[in-house]
């Protein structure tokens, strides 16, 4: 008799260790993924003012993490091996003996290359595999929390000069922002340059447009705060980019209100806010230079550059077509890690030139070789063709978040320059976001 009931027990025994065994490897996948997060945001710090003369390996900080992350997925059989990440793997490999037989042959760079697609490209299905609506919620209340000290800092670097303690650059040496107008210089906050500024504050916008028409889920003074950080961070960024990109997102919005006019309220009612915020911002001198300061860049780069609209063409077509026209590319790709500046430095000894292209694709096409790299690039964007499909679907069940966050991704994906450390661990890990914000039930995203 106790037989026949051990025999009973033992299956639901069997099964609750199964299941422990699984969320056990999904807790350490989160946590891990927020310790990723937290050293895209202080890596820079890190670099510049806590551990100077650490600057050089603290450059790949995160890829220990992104190593730990597979290997933890790979043991509680939650890797996320899909097509996606099959294909970057096949034509990863090939471009490394591409490289060391018909390319530039250097062992180091090579591997420094291969980091980007064998160990933190997979990351992008292993975040949005692990993650769920509401753990992307948590993420973005985090970053909401952060964007307030950030724009603190942002304004301390756009007032004080280059060599204070506050712009001190990678290393401990030489100021950290980069040429803006008005003898003002664009602030990198808390990371290794000043793109770090607008792609953190990029998702910024993502997010306060989201919790505008979602108030319940976040504390209101919080995304006050974020709200008037993110208008105050927009003009002492000196940064084009980030202005575009908040005009991307507000179309991205209104994309989903014309699928749900009910929200059209929450429309007026945000332009409304951000009127009376501007005007309050504007009567305090620092905001008021800092709003000068944003113009004089656009009139400058207008005038050189032949508008908007040029601009705009020079930073998407030019980025495009460039790695097909050039005459300089060898077909088989010059070698892989040899269009970073990591790899430059080993090549030449000198980090502060492009070896292959300044533009994502030309880099790529150029390591790689035209079929190699076309190829991922077209993985690429096949990743945000997928996210548009299925973001514009989820406008129909009020899950706007996807949407927002593709506003974001949709050119860190595509053309986001992912041999710049901290622009990759961006990119990854807003792709990783977006993807799971489709998991409302934890479903995976498909490949």
């Amino acid at each position: 008799m106790a037989e026949g009931i051990l025999a009973q027990l033992q299956p639901n025994t069997d099964k609750s260790l199964t299941n422990f065994r699984a969320e056990h490897g999904e807790m350490l996948l989160k946590k891990g993924i927020w310790v990723y997060f937290f050293l895209i945001i202080f890596e820079g710090a890190l670099r510049k003012w806590f551990l100077p003369f650490l600057a050089t390996p603290l450059l790949i900080v995160r890829d220990p993490v992104a190593l730990w992350l597979l290997y933890t997925a790979w043991r509680y059989d939650k890797f996320p091996f899909n097509n996606y990440i099959a294909g970057i793997y096949f034509a990863g490999i090939l471009a490394f003996f591409s490289t060391m037989l018909i390319g530039h042959g250097n062992f180091f760079v090579a591997i420094y290359g291969e980091r980007i697609l064998l160990l933190h490209f997979p990351l992008i299905f292993l975040i949005g595999n692990t993650f769920n609506l509401e753990d992307v919620l948590k993420m973005g209340r985090a970053f909401l929390w952060i964007a307030m000290p950030m724009a603190l800092i942002i304004a301390l670097q756009f007032y004080s000069p280059q060599t204070s303690f506050i712009n001190r650059g990678i290393g401990g040496e030489g100021g950290s922002g980069f040429s803006g107008a008005n003898g003002y210089f664009r602030p990198s906050a808390t990371f290794s340059f000043t793109t770090g500024t607008t792609e953190f504050f990029s998702v910024i916008v993502a997010f306060v447009i989201y919790f505008w028409f979602n108030t319940k889920k976040i504390k209101q003074w919080v995304l006050i705060g974020a709200t008037i950080a993110l208008m105050a961070a927009l003009p002492l960024s000196i940064s084009r980019t980030l202005s575009f990109q908040v005009a991307a997102s507000l179309l991205f919005a209104l994309c989903f209100v014309f699928y749900n006019p009910k929200y059209i309220g929450n429309v007026i009612g945000g332009a409304i806010a951000v009127v009376v915020l501007f005007f309050l911002l504007n009567q305090m001198g620092f905001f008021g230079t800092a709003v000068e300061t944003l113009v004089t860049r656009f009139t400058e780069a207008n005038e050189s550059e032949g508008g908007i609209i040029s601009t705009l063409t020079s930073r998407s077509i030019a980025n495009v077509d460039q790695p097909y026209l050039a005459d300089d590319f060898p077909f088989f790709g010059m070698g892989v890690g040899m269009g970073t500046n990591a790899g430059a430095r080993l090549l030449v000894g000198r980090s502060d030139t492009f070896l292959v292209s300044e533009g994502e694709w030309g880099r790529l096409v150029g390591e790689m070789g035209a079929i190699l790299g076309t190829f991922v690039l077209f993985t690429r964007v096949a990743i945000c063709f997928k996210i548009f499909v299925n973001g514009l679907r989820q406008l129909k069940f009020n899950n706007i978040l996807p949407w927002l966050l593709l506003s974001v991704d949709i050119q860190l994906i595509s053309q986001g320059q992912w041999a710049q450390p901290t622009a990759l661990g961006f990119a990854v890990l807003y792709a990783g976001l977006n993807i799971a914000a489709f998991n409302t039930n934890h479903n995976e995203f498909e490949s």
